[in-house]
């Protein structure tokens, strides 16, 4: 088969990536399309992924996004048109759903918060499939249109990801890291996020509980960055990182949004959640469980070495993440 891949933000080319592979292995060709957005190129480059570049993010306003998606779902139906394609994989990209369907060719969608209604309403309507963790009921997302269409896998999407993954500890001294001290990672809110528009007084609060220890602060956007620089007190690394093996050494994770949390979990480093949306039903699951913390105040957060024992990590077969998603 021919399979095209599109990928619109950071998280998007690790979820996909031993996908692309699995893919790959199987005899498949695969093309990937890549917005400009975050560090979603510089993910790309940096784990080799062939790519085209195709659009970039047009800001937070809904007026914006409205345009941006127009734009870029048409322009992404002109360079698939005359390819080929027989299935069209996305995470959360209502852009490849819009431009497979313009296109006629069968798509499969593939996310794990199940309240960004706007970006919902659109790809479970126009995909054929709709991969999902266990742990969403599956009639929240019948509004949406998915009803008949849900295929679910266990656990955690980032158990599958980084399932081959074993951490370098190079990258604490890349980033000048003393690792007999404390270390903290903080990534900021989604300030372009439609589901998360609110002024966060907590994250501000953590900022300056941090600011005397080793934190290493991940931003979302250029904007971003350029505040915690001007500040001072952090350290912002200037491109994309191999973050994975810095949660993995962390003795504390906080984070506003949610695949660093779970990547955290995953990995066994003890991380707060400081997201102020609501709550989807993996967060809910792993709050229960004990293994993610809802950060109520700054002085929760112990900034202590943490024993260096080996964790129990559950590493599941991205196979069955490939299977769901090309078997529509």
């Amino acid at each position: 088969m021919r399979i095209w891949v599109d990928l619109t933000n950071s998280p998007h080319v690790l979820v996909m990536r031993p996908v692309i592979e699995k893919l790959r292995g199987r005899g498949h060709e695969v093309e990937v399309t890549a917005r400009d957005f975050a560090q979603t190129l510089e993910l790309c480059e940096r784990f080799h992924m062939p790519h085209t570049a195709i659009g970039r993010h047009r800001g937070g306003r809904i007026g914006a996004k409205a345009r941006g998606l127009a734009e870029r779902s048409l322009a992404l139906t002109r360079w698939a048109r005359g390819r080929r394609f027989d299935r069209a994989l996305g995470h959360g990209s209502n852009d490849i759903t819009i431009a497979a369907a313009l296109l006629r060719i069968p798509s499969a969608t593939t996310f794990d918060y199940e309240w960004a209604t706007v970006q919902h309403n659109v790809n479970c309507r126009l995909a054929a499939t709709v991969v999902v963790p266990d742990a969403i009921p599956p009639e929240r997302l019948y509004r949406y249109g998915a009803r008949g269409k849900i295929r679910s896998y266990p656990g955690l999407k980032e158990e599958y990801y980084l399932a081959d993954f074993e951490p370098d500890p190079s990258i604490l001294g890349e980033l000048g890291l003393d690792p007999a001290r404390p270390v903290a990672v903080v990534r900021t809110p989604p300030a372009v996020s439609l589901y998360h528009r609110f002024e966060n007084d907590l994250f501000a609060r953590v900022l300056d509980r941090l600011a005397d220890v080793q934190a290493v602060v991940l931003p979302r956007t250029p904007e971003q960055r350029g505040e915690l620089q001007e500040a001072g007190r952090f350290i912002v690394p200037e491109r994309a990182i191999d973050a994975q093996s810095l949660i993995a050494f962390a003795d504390v994770v906080v984070s506003a949004g949610g695949t660093m949390n779970r990547e955290a979990v995953a990995l066994g480093t003890p991380v707060f959640t400081v997201f102020e949306g609501r709550l989807g039903a993996v967060d809910e699951r792993l709050i229960a469980e004990g293994r993610l913390q809802r950060l109520q105040s700054a002085g929760q957060l112990e900034l202590v070495k943490r024993p260096t024992n080996e964790v129990a990590r559950i590493r599941r077969d991205p196979a069955v993440l490939t299977d769901l998603l090309t078997k529509i």
